[in-house]
């Protein structure tokens, strides 16, 4: 543990230790917020402040616009407006601060870029062009069915056990984003590869290392994401023409031709595992950015003039 210089930076540590205790952050949230929150005490450190109860809104805004400075993006500065938001409302709470100046600060919007997709026809080709020979290949047409057959996270795909896969009524047991289980339902396609791989795949790679886990590397351990995201754009680069993409790519797309497919926001964000309904409203801009394109590639005056 490092050592602790003055009571903000114990501050942080017990505030770290409240977010993993009570709070169920993910590792990734906990590590980003700590990691903004120390950078705050050396700036603090800087010009002087090392208690909790002196900080006030121009150090913070300080600190930012020294973030600003450094050319940070926004969604960057976004985070870290969160985490001091949240440290000082936990500072406050404690009784540390006797105003919360987080609630001075203003919040960065962050630029929302459009995520890449595949046409449905690229998705078409991907899956139904795939070579799939021996147990390797019968896991990575089950990995590419699932990812873009339910749209589920590449870390929740690595967490499914086998008794998570419901043949019969063709879903799956997912557990998400702080610990929130949900049910989502899969194609046939989807269904028939990963029962292909369960009953002739994995026996195959299967070892007293294995457990319960539905995916499994070469050497029968559960399939790490890492590994994961490498058989996706392996499998894509052996298809010409279709255009690279994450696993959470693959996601994207799933969530896009739903909603091209008629399906409702409601319904989209209950199959993604989305806390918020305006996480899903992205797709709405996807898709409709897809029609103009179309639009104007079709549509005899749906070119701009020169």
């Amino acid at each position: 543990m490092a050592a602790v210089s003055n009571p903000l930076e114990e501050a942080v540590l017990e505030f770290g230790r409240h977010l993993r205790a009570e709070r169920d952050v993910s590792p990734h949230t906990l590590r980003a917020y700590l990691g903004d929150l120390n950078d705050l005490c050396g700036f603090a450190g800087d010009v002087g402040v090392t208690e909790p109860a002196e900080l006030d809104v121009s150090v913070l805004r300080a600190w930012l616009a020294r973030q600003h400075a450094l050319g940070r993006s926004r969604a960057t500065l976004a985070r870290r407006t969160a985490a001091v938001r949240t440290f000082t409302r936990y500072l406050h709470r404690r009784g540390l601060l006797e105003n919360d100046p987080g609630l001075l600060l203003g919040t960065p919007k962050r630029a929302r870029d459009l995520p890449g997709v595949l046409t449905q026809d690229h998705a078409a080709r991907l899956l139904d062009e795939m070579d799939v020979q021996g147990p390797v290949g019968l896991r990575d047409l089950a990995v590419l069915e699932t990812l873009y057959g339910t749209g589920v996270r590449v870390s929740e795909l690595c967490g499914l056990d086998i008794d998570d896969l419901d043949t019969e009524r063709r879903t799956l047991r997912v557990l998400g984003k702080g610990g929130r289980e949900r049910t989502v339902p899969m194609g046939e396609p989807a269904a028939r590869a990963v029962q292909d791989w369960v009953r002739a795949g994995r026996p195959r790679l299967a070892n007293e290392n294995s457990g319960p886990a539905l995916f499994l590397g070469t050497r029968g351990r559960r399939l790490h994401p890492t590994t994961a995201r490498r058989v996706v754009h392996a499998r894509i680069a052996e298809v010409g023409g279709v255009p690279d993409l994450s696993p959470h790519g693959l996601r994207h797309s799933a969530a896009t031709h739903l909603l091209e497919g008629g399906a409702d926001l409601r319904s989209v964000q209950e199959i993604l595992g989305h806390a918020s309904l305006q996480t899903t409203q992205l797709y709405t801009h996807v898709s409709a950015e897809r029609l103009k394109q179309v639009h104007r590639q079709a549509h005899p005056r749906g070119q701009k003039e020169p």
